[in-house]
């Protein structure tokens, strides 16, 4: 009886991390798609049957794809040039792959060597998939056939500009998938089907028990029990490290930022009907501790890496007074000059005296006495544009509610609501609020607990209206902020962070560390 082994190797979100350092700080890692493209090399060395993936939101999230989108884009891609040398099989279309634009997107995809995959995501148009193939079948020497489909969350357009997405449909991911794996399994018969989805898992995959609000967003727990068919289940999105053989399927993912790989060994074995049947199949998570950098990659990244890192490099402005973040918490619970700034620069760009945002993770610094562009976009990660909506007083009230969710009581002691850490961090979807005052009082229950808000000293009224600021993500919904979903739009403001914080420090070269304490988070004490 004939034995072979296929090999899956497939990245996710990695976020257009290519070399092997943190921008931020400028320190070496072990982090990359130059350190993942010596393990690709490698295997290509002693394996035949391979099968190589990435599995969506690749083209965006470092300075080095800012940068590049910004002066560069008479260039190829960069990161779909290393996908294209690493020979991958398919790509799969994640939300982050819309955030520059259509024109981006398009001449990415336009320039790879391989199939977009993204089954639910359909042009209005055609009624067809906007991107490729719903699937690929591959075949291997010894005849074995092994089926790739890829879909992508339906929920981008609660996030997304509308203009970058008008021409798209986003079909409901579950049953895309559930229809297709039919389809395949019917008609193409292959020996293994590979399931890539770009979206997670909205319950624990071992008790079923749900773990965040089930929104659509993330449908891997229904796609891994209610789909008949699939053998290997790519997934992403949440950026978790995940391995898991539930209901016959293998479940992977591989965290994010080109951190690690997921690898699989599906062991198949030749049964007297001469068809191959899977044996076996073992899933890892793989780190690139001790990998070096591949020599060809780094050389293909050197020009736009330089003109990177003199971008970078350029100071910005100057700040008098304090604006470094020494603890996340305490930069949320109180009003820290940080993010005061960043109200004063979306208020000037927007030319109304609300503002709504957020600390986007925990790993922000804020700005020392000299700003430089690598300051800026280590701070504020996301192209995110902004948008002014018209909002009542009982939108400003609800939305106030939701953000007070980020807090909880344990040991008589305010804390960050663990819902908000695991299973991915969300930091982000706690806003701060400019222009108002309000009170949190945790010790109320969620949906309670916001008291005390005024405008210009007066107590606001529900059905009042106010124009307010806040970034394009947040205006269209994101985080499960529903009330502002189909709320007026007043104006947008199409440059994004990065462009606006540089054009205020041009306006204002020397900013001046303030602070108004215009909210309170309390807590009832006993």
């Amino acid at each position: 009886m004939h034995q072979s082994t296929i090999t899956i190797l497939y990245t996710s979100d990695v976020h257009g991390h290519a070399m092997p350092i943190q921008y931020g700080t400028n320190k070496e890692e072990d982090i990359g798609l130059a350190k993942y493209a010596t393990v690709v090399e490698e295997y290509r060395e002693v394996e035949d049957n391979l099968i190589i993936i990435d599995n969506g939101d690749l083209i965006q999230g470092t300075p080095l794809m800012t940068h590049y989108v910004k002066e560069h884009l008479d260039k190829p891609n960069p990161m779909v040039g290393i996908m294209n040398q690493l020979q991958i099989d398919a790509g799969v279309i994640g939300n982050h792959e819309f955030n520059f634009g259509n024109s981006v997107l398009q001449q990415a995809i336009h320039e790879s060597n391989f199939p977009w995959l993204s089954a639910n995501i359909i042009h209005k148009q055609t009624k067809e998939p906007a991107f490729g193939p719903p699937y690929i079948i591959k075949t291997f020497n010894n005849g074995i056939t092994a089926a790739i489909v890829g879909v992508t969350t339906h929920y981008i357009p609660n996030w997304e500009s509308p203009e970058h997405i008008k021409e798209l449909s986003f079909e409901d991911a579950f049953d895309t998938l559930n229809n297709w794996v039919t389809y395949i399994r019917e008609n193409e018969q292959p020996d293994i089907v590979i399931a890539a989805y770009h979206g997670g898992f909205e319950r624990n995959i071992l008790t079923g028990q749900a773990t965040e609000d089930l929104t659509g967003e993330n449908q891997g727990y229904k796609m891994m029990e209610e789909i008949d068919g699939i053998d290997i289940l790519l997934t992403g999105h949440q950026h978790r490290r995940i391995n898991e053989n539930k209901n016959n399927v293998l479940v992977l993912q591989p965290g994010n930022n080109g951190q690690a790989y997921g690898k699989v060994e599906i062991n198949l074995l030749k049964d007297t009907k001469d068809k191959w049947v899977i044996q076996s199949k073992e899933g890892t998570i793989q780190e690139f501790v001790g990998v070096k950098s591949s020599p060809s990659i780094l050389q293909y990244l050197e020009p736009l890496e330089s003109s990177t890192q003199e971008w970078l490099d350029q100071p910005i402005g100057k700040i008098d007074g304090d604006m470094v973040i020494h603890d996340p918490f305490e930069a949320r619970i109180k009003k820290h000059p940080f993010i005061e700034f960043i109200h004063k620069v979306q208020m000037d760009a927007a030319e109304v005296d609300i503002s709504v945002s957020a600390l986007l993770n925990n790993t922000s610094k804020g700005f020392s006495s000299e700003v430089t562009m690598r300051d800026i976009v280590s701070n504020y990660m996301y192209p995110n544009t902004l948008t002014v909506l018209e909002l009542t007083g009982q939108d400003m009230k609800d939305a106030l509610e939701k953000s007070a969710e980020y807090f909880t009581i344990e040991d008589n002691q305010i804390t960050v609501n663990p819902s908000f850490v695991d299973p991915k961090p969300q930091h982000y979807n706690y806003d701060i609020w400019h222009g108002i005052d309000y009170t949190m009082n945790i010790s109320n229950p969620p949906g309670d607990r916001v008291s005390n808000i005024r405008y210009h000293g007066e107590p606001i009224e529900y059905d009042d209206t106010f124009h307010v600021v806040l970034n394009n993500y947040r205006a269209s919904g994101g985080g499960n902020y529903d009330m502002f979903k189909h709320k007026p739009v007043v104006k947008e403001i199409q440059k994004d962070a990065v462009e606006l914080i540089r054009a205020y420090f041009e306006k204002h070269p020397r900013v001046t560390a303030t602070t108004t304490n215009n909210y309170q988070v309390v807590m009832d004490h006993k």
